[in-house]
């Protein structure tokens, strides 16, 4: 559960307003459920680090009897990232509080849990936008040259590519609320793009919405499909470069200026592509409450009280091989 920094509220208000926070900011925070979760605990430094533990080669030689084989050492590959604070606060009035028919102060700390959700998701998606492995739409080369939207051939390209390298397939994601724990979901890689993605997808053969899913478990945050091994997600934070590709007009896709093509980022991950710093768990976030009413020296009258909230995160991506952005147009 996050932690409460609070003058003149009790315990109970601390919890209330701990978890209605982080409810309202799960939602907002799509790429926090896929990534591999390392907690940051308390005093034990600003960093994390991620450790994988490398591939043993085949042992194909026979073994010879009574003579014991030479073994093999494991091998591992650390992976450090610096985390940083991230945070933000409003101000309300006495007057407000007084005399607003609204409840002010828990709708300040819903619209705060929106924000804190989303800030990370964004600056998560800013990491994972530049990464290194690269599938451009329609067989072209670079993404200035991208004029057309993602063909089903290029899916089955991505499926190839991971498989290749190989990239296992989720089976679990991390679960929103106050705790830090999974749930288990069927096997597949995760897609994650921009809900402008979503009539280009449909329009495939083999597009399955969720609503005609056989069970209606174990999926996640955002879900609103699947294309044979791929669960896509959409993520509005996952925006598109504006201008960057061919000619709008070509194929009459999407364009910031009505010129070039607007290129959405199709973000595809295997197991363990990426890490973060979780938005749950004890030492997730802190909210700060302040309530109208207590006098300081900063405000002798108590005409103000504030909300706020702070945590510490990081992303960053564990093997480049392990994820795949696709750079495609949208139709118009």
């Amino acid at each position: 559960m996050a932690t409460m920094k609070y003058s003149d509220i009790t315990p109970r208000t601390q919890v209330h307003v701990d978890r209605r926070l982080l409810k309202r900011a799960m939602p907002n925070n799509i790429l926090g459920q896929f990534g591999q979760s390392r907690p940051l605990p308390k005093k034990t430094g600003l960093s994390v680090s991620f450790r994988r533990y490398n591939k043993l080669a085949n042992a194909t030689t026979p073994l010879t009897e009574g003579v014991t084989p030479t073994g093999k050492i494991l091998t591992k590959t650390d992976i450090v990232v610096a985390t940083k604070q991230y945070g933000d606060y409003v101000t309300h009035t006495d007057v407000i509080v007084d005399n607003h028919e609204d409840p002010v102060v828990q709708e300040t700390v819903d619209i705060l849990g929106e924000q804190a959700g989303e800030t990370l998701d964004v600056l998560r998606a800013g990491v994972l936008k530049a990464g290194t492995n690269v599938l451009y739409a329609d067989s072209k080369t670079s993404r200035v040259t991208v004029d057309n939207v993602v063909t089903r051939g290029d899916l089955r390209s991505v499926i190839r590519i991971l498989k290749a390298q190989e990239a296992k397939r989720m089976s679990s994601y991390i679960k929103g609320g106050t705790g830090v724990g999974t749930s288990p979901i069927a096997a597949s890689y995760i897609a994650v793009c921009h809900s402008d993605m979503q009539p280009d997808l449909e329009q495939m053969t083999d597009w399955v919405p969720v609503s005609e899913y056989p069970a209606q478990k174990g999926m996640v945050e955002g879900e609103a499909g699947a294309i044979g091994e791929l669960r896509f997600v959409f993520d509005n934070n996952v925006e598109p470069w504006a201008d960057a590709g061919g000619t709008a007009a070509t194929n009459s896709t999407m364009s910031t200026t009505g010129t070039q093509a607007d290129i959405y980022p199709i973000l595809i991950f295997g197991k363990d592509a990426y890490g973060l710093v979780p938005f749950a768990g004890k030492n997730a976030v802190s909210t700060y409450l302040n309530s109208v009413g207590q006098s300081t020296s900063s405000d002798p009258l108590a005409q103000r009280g504030t909300a706020g909230w702070k945590t510490r995160t990081a992303t960053v991506i564990l093997n480049d091989l392990w994820m795949l952005r696709v750079e495609t147009a949208a139709k118009g």
